[in-house]
């Protein structure tokens, strides 16, 4: 792992009265004027911009004023979760006579609107389909669900395929054609857009008269909660959705089974931050999508009832612990087909299959084998009936989703359909054409990405002073976020002395550092280490990249190192 310093403007901008530190760090990220560290919701971009909003809101109004059914089709992730729950309290907010929602079952009906799902939603008597985090690529779907008389409204960000679905309307701000500035909204925030615009069209016609407008801010916790577990990317546009939301859960103002999450993972609703949306609810919230049915984790976000939300919450959590051991045994047999392999004959592209791995879980063991190796990886589970399901991680660099269809267009008979984008995909392929396409794949990576792209690397925010070691920059950090992807949470290095070093947990290092000088002791932590490496008692110096951190206590605060990469000095 080789730990690299982040580049700079060669001007730094002017961001106000801000620290020279804090200046430097929004630099890197490419902030290039104080407007954009505005987190108001007034900042947002404005939803005219988006294509085919107007069309979306037609549909909409139409279906309030004549009272039909709206059936959501949401999708079995964090973000297809949030975004289904976003829709129906939304539209039940504003008005809507019947909103219901269907996700379909990863194992029985695959990803998106299938003309499989159709025919389960006619089951609902809908007269209005709307599909959130899905449905850009449902050219059958759609039209099966326009052959049984349904007007069908698609929101969705994901990729077009070269043929767009024939939808009543669409909106994607990644559709040809569409202006609208961020191509980084989340499905969440894509439908948490039609809500702003279908208000306030409501608002133009006096729907609302008599009776107070409502609030669309209440639904900005869930919205913050899919953003940042979809892993988009934080521009300026969604980093003040994901902020007001933050400032909701903090505030207390979260959804009841949000709040129960957070209760049964043992974290403080007061000190949530982005990184918690993404580690402790997010997974938890897609466990019941991997395991087992998404729509346990859409009735605990649309819960009320503060019992039950909890009782739902304890389900997720127990299914996310099935989760973990299911996925550390998927990773002991991934690293075995690998333990022989030297890295230098090792793919570029790597694909990897195990007839009992489980399908929920490959995307996660895709992420862990990306992370481990440093290349892009796609983890291959059985569907049945001799077709293979794949989840594709990718490196930066390496747009994952065009390269499938490069290697789609090559070799037309290896994929049966594909679809994802720059970072994560997924696909589905013949069993038997498993070892053809890995040959395919791993040269379309060998096209595009030499052997230096594959080692693993750390972009750091440089060193700290020992005097920058204290309680008021550690949180000036925290509160500069929100960070997540794109936009990461600062990263330091330097080397220290390793004073102590114990396990917890089985496979945490807790140790105790002085700064190199020796004259500042501090705690720090790193999480999930190599047994076979640590603890080495014979280490006396390190060298560390870390994030600065608080560490809470029986109500005393302490400054923490989060160690994200250590190394003998």
């Amino acid at each position: 792992m080789r730990i690299e310093p982040r580049e700079l403007p060669d001007t730094l901008p002017f961001l106000g009265d801000l620290p020279p530190l804090l200046t430097r760090l929004y630099a890197a990220r490419g902030v290039a004027s104080e407007a954009e560290l505005d987190k108001g919701l007034a900042r947002l971009i404005p939803y005219q911009q988006l294509k085919g909003i107007d069309a979306a809101v037609d549909l909409l109004v139409t279906a309030f004023q004549q009272r039909q059914r709206i059936l959501i089709v949401g999708d079995f992730d964090a973000d297809g979760a949030t975004a289904s729950t976003v829709g129906v309290l939304g539209l039940r907010l504003l008005g809507a006579a019947h909103v219901d929602y269907l996700v379909p079952n990863r194992f029985e009906f695959g990803y998106g609107l299938t003309p499989e799902i159709v025919q389960v939603a006619l089951e609902r008597q809908p007269e209005l389909l709307m599909t959130v985090d899905n449905g850009i690529s449902s050219v059958e779907g759609v039209a099966a669900a326009k052959a049984a008389g349904l007007q069908v409204l698609v929101t969705d960000h994901h990729l077009p395929g070269h043929e767009l679905p024939a939808a009543d309307a669409i909106v994607n701000p990644n559709q040809p054609g569409c202006t609208f500035p961020s191509k980084s909204l989340a499905g969440v925030g894509v439908i948490f857009y039609v809500l702003m615009a279908l208000r306030a069209r409501l608002r133009d016609i006096g729907w609302f008269e008599g009776r107070a407008q409502p609030n669309l801010g209440e639904l900005l916790d869930l919205v913050a909660l899919g953003s940042v577990a979809d892993v988009v990317p934080l521009d300026a546009n969604n980093r003040i959705l994901v902020h007001q939301g933050l400032m909701r859960i903090r505030a207390g103002r979260a959804r009841p089974g949000l709040r129960a999450i957070l209760e049964v993972a043992r974290r403080e609703a007061s000190r949530i931050t982005s990184t918690d949306l993404g580690f402790i609810i997010g997974p938890r919230l897609n466990a019941a999508g991997r395991l087992d049915d998404m729509s346990l984790g859409i009735e605990c976000l649309l819960c009320d009832d503060e019992t039950e939300a909890r009782e739902m919450a304890v389900r997720l959590d127990e299914l996310n612990q099935d989760r973990k051991s299911i996925e550390q045994g998927m990773q002991r047999e991934a690293l075995a087909q690998l333990k022989d392999l030297p890295l230098e004959s090792m793919p570029f592209g790597l694909c990897l299959f195990e007839p009992e791995w489980h399908q929920g879980v490959i995307g996660i063991l895709a992420s862990r084998m990306k992370e481990r190796y440093h290349r892009p990886t796609i983890a291959f589970a059985s569907a049945g009936e001799g077709v293979l399901k794949g989840s594709a991680r990718s490196v930066p660099g390496f747009h994952i989703r065009d390269a499938l269809d490069a290697v789609a267009a090559r070799h037309p008979e290896l994929i049966s359909k594909f679809g994802g984008h720059a970072m994560a995909a997924g696909l589905s392929l013949p069993e038997g054409n498993f070892p053809a396409f890995a040959e395919a794949f791993d040269t379309e990576v060998r096209r595009q990405l030499k052997e230096e792209d594959l080692t693993g690397r750390l972009l750091s925010d440089g060193t700290l002073a020992v005097e920058e070691f204290h309680l008021e920059l550690a949180r000036a950090l925290r509160n500069a976020g929100p960070w997540g992807q794109h936009f990461p949470e600062p990263l330091f290095h330097g080397v220290f002395q390793l004073v102590e070093q114990r396990v917890v947990g089985e496979r945490h290092l807790k140790m105790v550092l002085k700064t190199e000088c020796g004259s500042v002791k501090l705690e720090g932590i790193a999480f999930s280490v190599d047994r076979e490496v640590w603890p080495n008692p014979t280490v006396r110096w390190v060298e560390l990249a870390y994030k600065l951190d608080l560490n809470e206590f029986r109500g005393n605060e302490t400054v923490q190192l989060m160690v994200v990469h250590l190394s003998p000095r």
